[in-house]
């Protein structure tokens, strides 16, 4: 079995989930207070920063506090290790199909001869 990131696995942990994804599409127009990003979401403020708390282990946001407001921002360069992941699987898995196609090719032209 192949080794993963650790940081690997709490990036598709925190993109799970659609509430933090839709947290994040907020955030990638700009950094946000958590009360502007808790408003859409319907939830209660405590359920929303257990959200956050997930972003942030992740490394997908960064929070700071001025005053009684804690803003947050994305952090898009946290998404380089999935995208590296991602990018792997799919070569991987377009070299197999590449075969796949030539093995099927190969025995559709066995059989026309």
């Amino acid at each position: 079995m192949a080794k993963h990131e650790p940081d690997l696995s709490l990036l598709f942990h925190a993109l799970a989930d659609p509430t933090r994804r839709a947290i994040l599409t907020r955030l990638a127009s700009g950094p946000a207070p958590v009360t502007e990003l808790a408003r859409p979401t319907g939830l209660r403020l405590p359920t929303v920063m257990r959200h956050l708390s997930v972003l942030e282990e992740a490394g997908l946001i960064a929070t700071a506090k001025d005053g009684r407001v804690r803003t947050c921002a994305v952090v898009p360069e946290a998404l380089a290790p999935m995208r590296s992941w991602l990018d792997e699987q799919r070569a991987l898995w377009e070299a197999r199909l590449d075969r796949l196609d030539d093995y099927v090719m190969t025995l559709m032209k066995e059989r026309e001869t």
